[in-house]
C-alpha cells in the first residue's frame, strides 16, 4: 500500500508539463532557468521513483508530462507566435526534442538510484 501511495504521488508530480514550462520561460524571459528547473525536478522525481517504487511511475509520468506539455504548446503555438522564436525547428520539434533529451539524465539517476538503493535498502522502513 505504501509503494502505490508513492507511486501515485510521484506520477501526479510528473503530470506537471515541464517541457511547456521550460518553453514558456524560455520565450517570455529569454531564461535557460527553466529548462534547469525541469533538469533538477524530473532528476529528482527518478531518483524517488527508484527509491519509494519501480520504473513503471516513471514511465508513467513521463507519458502524462509529455500529454499534458503537448497539449499546452499545440494551444500556445495558436495564440502566441512561438515559431519564429524556436526557429530552424519550430515549438513541436522543440517539444519533440526536450521530451527525448531529458530522457538521459532520468535514466543516469535511475541506475544511479538503484546503486544507493541496492546499498541502504537494509535500513529503509518499507
Amino acid at each position: 500500500m505504501k509503494k502505490f501511495l508513492a507511486g501515485f504521488i510521484i506520477v501526479c508530480l510528473y503530470c506537471f508539463p515541464f517541457v511547456h514550462f521550460s518553453m514558456n520561460q524560455d520565450y517570455y524571459k529569454g531564461s535557460m532557468r527553466g529548462y534547469m528547473l525541469m533538469l533538477i525536478f524530473i532528476s529528482l522525481l527518478a531518483f524517488l521513483s527508484k527509491i519509494f517504487c519501480n520504473i513503471i511511475p516513471l514511465i508513467l509520468g513521463n507519458i502524462l508530462s509529455a500529454f499534458f506539455s503537448y497539449y499546452f504548446v499545440t494551444n500556445t503555438t495558436s495564440h502566441v507566435q512561438w515559431a519564429w522564436y524556436f526557429k530552424p525547428f519550430g515549438p513541436e520539434w522543440v517539444f519533440i526534442i526536450v521530451s527525448i533529451l531529458i530522457w538521459i539524465p532520468q535514466i543516469t539517476i535511475f541506475i544511479f538510484a538503484r546503486k544507493i538503493y541496492n546499498k541502504i535498502k537494509h535500513l529503509l522502513p518499507f
